[in-house]
C-alpha cells in the first residue's frame, strides 16, 4: 500500500500490510458499540428513562461517601458537557429519582444522591443488566477484563483532542484545496493554460 492511502503514520499502528490491522480494530471496534448503544438505550427504555438519565443515575450510584458526586464530577465521569447534565439532573431530581444536598465540605457545591425511588428503579435494572453484561464481556479474563478497562480509559481520556484535531485538520485541508482550486481558475491560471497549449501545437 502506498503511504500516500494509509490512514495512520505511528509506527505503532502499522504492520507489513500496511494499515489493515488498525482498520480490523476500528471496524470491531464500531461493532461492539453499536451493540453497547442498543444495549443502553434496552435498559434505559426499560425502566423508562432517556439514555443520558440512565448514565447519570449508574455514575451516582457508583459514588462513595468520601468522593461525592456533583454536577460536575457527573459530566466528567460521562464526558459531556455541564450545562446538558445539569439540565437532566434537574429533570431527574424532579420525577424524585435523585436529591441534591450540600456538600459537606464546600457549601458552594451540591451532592447528589439517589432516593429510594431512585434506588428501587436501580434494583429493578439490574436484574436485566447482570445477564446482558455477562454476555458482553464474559469470555475475558480478569486480567484481560482489567486491561481492557486500562486501555480504554486511556483512549477515551484522549478522544476530545483527537476529535478537536479532526476539525482543525479538516478546515485546514479544506483551505489548502480552495486555494488550489482558486489559482487554478485564475484569470493569470488560464493564461499560462492556454499558451502551454499554443506551444503543443
Amino acid at each position: 500500500m502506498t503511504e500516500a492511502l494509509l490512514t495512520a503514520s505511528k509506527p505503532e499502528l502499522l504492520d507489513k500490510e500496511g494499515d489493515r490491522t488498525l482498520r480490523g480494530v476500528l471496524y470491531d471496534y464500531f461493532a461492539f458499540g453499536r451493540s453497547l448503544e442498543a444495549c443502553r438505550e434496552i435498559f434505559a427504555n426499560f425502566v423508562d428513562l432517556s439514555t443520558t438519565q440512565y448514565l447519570i443515575l449508574i455514575a451516582i450510584k457508583n459514588s462513595t461517601a468520601e468522593e461525592p458526586m456533583g454536577v460536575n464530577q457527573v459530566a466528567e465521569r460521562l464526558y459531556l458537557s455541564g450545562a446538558f447534565v445539569t439540565n437532566e439532573i434537574n429533570k431527574l431530581v424532579s420525577d424524585g429519582l435523585l436529591e441534591k444536598s450540600p456538600h459537606p465540605d464546600d457549601r458552594r457545591r451540591v451532592q447528589l444522591t439517589l432516593t429510594q425511588h431512585g434506588l428501587g428503579l436501580l434494583t429493578r435494572l439490574a436484574a436485566l443488566q447482570r445477564p446482558v453484561n455477562d454476555a458482553l464481556f464474559g469470555m475475558l479474563t480478569r486480567d484481560e477484563f482489567k486491561v481492557l478497562s486500562q486501555l480504554l480509559s486511556r483512549l477515551a481520556s484522549n478522544a476530545d483532542s483527537a476529535l478537536k484535531l479532526a476539525e482543525h485538520v479538516k478546515a485546514t485541508l479544506k483551505f489548502e484545496e480552495d486555494q488550489r482550486a482558486s489559482a487554478a481558475t485564475s484569470p493569470e491560471s488560464r493564461k499560462k493554460r492556454r499558451a502551454t497549449i499554443r506551444k503543443a501545437r
